[in-house]
């Protein structure tokens, strides 16, 4: 308003001028001032008038943004939140979607992170729907979704009975739990309760009301098993382990932030709590012996975003999943070793290579795409030996067995397979209610475990086709799941959700799948809960011995956690493309199994990888500072 009036004095002055000029107008000279001067008017007269459009507008854009915010209340309110002050939005970034159409999954993910990035895809257009209901809330599919699958295919039952009578393990008068899981923002969520002919919509995630209890869950009264809190931090131990006048934080302040490792600053932290590179650092929990140490050792350029990583089992090698193609590095000096890229597909729009795995011997390399494809590569010849194709939506997730013959798949079209590379077949399909985002096999190659959207995870039997366990009830995840792991041994089970949670499960002895048509599965034992990240946990792993769960979370956050004490070691951050980068795949190897890395410091070393346009460190156990 300042500009505005100002102008219009002007604008004064000039013509008070002219009017005085007019009567000596007699001269050539005096006439030319005076058309300078009209000019001047002129000119003056337009920005006046475009201060006043730009005025208008503004308040045509504040009226609009207070209507918006007013709204957002309102839906926040009906969906069961408390209002957050007056300018406060939804408190939870919309859950990635995985379903029909390209990049969905990790377009959702990203959603709220950062637009802008090399191939990404841009953000869903919001869709219109019921009055005062948010977009990812309405119920329609579009057209062209896949139907509810039919019963699974057993290829191990020779001629009996094709798997248990009810749908996943349940008994034939059980019914199936409803999914939950709400794929995002303008998505129809893929399923809803098996064999009902449509798709429904579901409430967003996380769903916090009461749900009704799972065949085999334990009593409503029965709690899941955190992490046990640490006792409360004694001042006088804080000065005594840190007197230096860099540590800046007191017995206070290490309990409120506890497994939240990102809360520390690197700044009020000794030397030996932290480790800082040019553009990530690494915290140490202060409450716990320091026992790992972590330095990068490669950042390696890629031309799209990398969507996953993969160590082979000897850790020589580390392959990636980008837009189009997948790449072999050698983890000794960094360098790109092969490129493999599938030429004969349409070379219009993009083709994220979503999972990548290497077979036992390190042979052979599958990939799984956008385009519902599974190649497995021979990687000494560069060309595809084999070539998979059969799921209905895209791939998330492959995993090898250690047989090296055998291949599981999980997809958005709520199925997991399992292929054989030697007859060059599906020998094995298992269909769940909602879209499948992980798929592991055990280190037996028996069992086979998948993650979903409807927040629970599964294991089947391969050679009855049955399911033998599920985690859900009160003990499991409260959002979809995003990553599974099994244990070295086979003998436990990590999950990773959008719950920002990690749980590990106790599976001992798993029973075979010998329970007939009336076999219901097992519900899981959930023995530890990990929490500390600040948003979805996207990826999990476990180190060779078993000693160390490592998870990557889209708070761009990758920490370590002692399975004994749910605690976490270390927390490493990277800072470039901060604003979207995400910690969606790690992988770990050991690289001192042959003995070739000793000039290594400490007992035991590590090779691991996270996702940041590709990065590689390198992690050792040390002694106890």
């Amino acid at each position: 308003m300042k500009c505005i009036y100002t102008g219009v004095e002007i604008v004064e002055s000039f013509r008070t001028l002219k009017t005085h000029i007019v009567p000596i107008a007699n001269t050539e000279a005096n006439m030319s001032y005076i058309d300078a001067v009209g000019i001047q008017i002129n000119e003056m007269e337009m920005v006046r008038a475009n201060i006043y459009q730009l005025e208008q507008k503004h308040n045509m854009m504040k009226k609009q943004y207070e209507e918006e915010i007013a709204r957002l209340h309102r839906e926040l309110e009906q969906r069961g939140g408390a209002p957050q002050g007056q300018h406060a939005g939804p408190s939870q970034p919309p859950p990635p979607a995985i379903g029909h159409g390209p990049a969905n999954l990790f377009q959702g993910i990203m959603a709220g992170g950062g637009q802008g990035g090399p191939g990404l895809a841009p953000p869903p257009q919001e869709q219109q729907g019921a009055p005062g209901m948010p977009g990812h809330m309405q119920g329609q599919a579009p057209p062209g979704l896949n139907a509810p699958p039919g019963p699974p295919h057993n290829p191990f039952a020779y001629g009996a009975p094709q798997g248990p009578g009810g749908l996943n393990g349940y008994g034939p008068g059980a019914q199936a739990p409803q999914s939950t899981a709400s794929p995002g923002p303008g998505k129809p969520r893929i399923g809803g309760a098996a064999g009902n002919g449509r798709f429904g919509g579901g409430p967003a995630t996380p769903q916090q009301s009461q749900a009704n209890p799972y065949p085999g869950s334990p009593p409503p009264g029965a709690l899941r098993r955190p992490s046990p809190p640490l006792p409360p931090t004694n001042p006088n131990a804080v000065q005594q382990q840190f007197p230096a006048a860099d540590f800046q934080y007191t017995a206070t302040d290490l309990d409120r932030i506890g497994n939240q490792l990102s809360d520390l600053e690197p700044d009020k932290l000794p030397p030996h709590l932290k480790r800082q590179g040019e553009d990530w650092h690494a915290v140490f929990n202060p409450r716990v012996p320091r026992r790992l140490d972590v330095d990068l050792v490669h950042n390696l350029a890629h031309q799209s975003v990398v969507c996953c990583v993969r160590f082979s089992h000897d850790g020589r090698y580390v392959a990636t999943g980008c837009n189009r193609s997948a790449q072999i590095f050698d983890v000794t000096n960094g360098k790109q070793v092969c490129h493999l890229q599938d030429h004969n597909t349409s070379q219009d729009g993009d083709l994220y290579i979503r999972s990548v795995c290497f077979s036992q011997d390190g042979r052979y390399l599958a990939t799984g795409a956008e385009d519902k494809i599974i190649r497995v590569w021979d990687i000494a010849a560069k060309i595809i030996r084999h070539q998979f194709s059969g799921h209905e939506q895209d791939i998330y997730s492959l995993d090898f067995a250690a047989d090296g013959r055998h291949i599981a798949s999980g997809s958005g079209d709520r199925t997991i397979r399992l292929w054989d590379i030697q007859e060059n077949m599906c020998i094995l399909t298992l269909h769940i209610e909602d879209g499948v985002t992980t798929v592991a096999i055990s280190p037996s190659g028996r069992y086979v475990a998948a993650g979903s959207l409807d927040k629970s995870v599964r294991i089947w039997d391969t050679q009855s086709g049955e399911m033998v366990v599920r985690t859900e009830g009160e003990q499991g995840h409260k959002d979809s799941v995003y990553s599974v792991a099994f244990s070295p041994r086979g003998d436990h089970l990590v999950s990773g959700s959008l719950d920002k949670t990690i749980r590990m499960w106790k599976l001992g002895n798993l029973p075979g799948g010998s329970g007939g048509p009336n076999h219901a599965a097992k519900a899981g034992e959930c023995i530890r809960t990990f929490e500390g990240h600040k948003d979805f946990v996207l990826s999990v792993a476990l180190t060779p011995d078993g000693n160390w769960v490592m998870s990557g979370s889209k708070d761009r956050g990758v920490q370590f956690w002692d399975p004994e004490t749910g605690c976490a070691q270390l927390m490493l951050q990277g800072h470039k493309n901060s604003g979207t980068m995400t910690t969606h795949s790690c992988s770990l190897v050991d690289r001192d199994a042959d003995n070739t890395n000793s000039y290594l410091r400490g007992t035991f070393a590590y090779g691991w990888a996270v996702c940041d346009r590709f990065r590689r460190y390198e992690g050792e156990d040390m002694e106890v500072y």
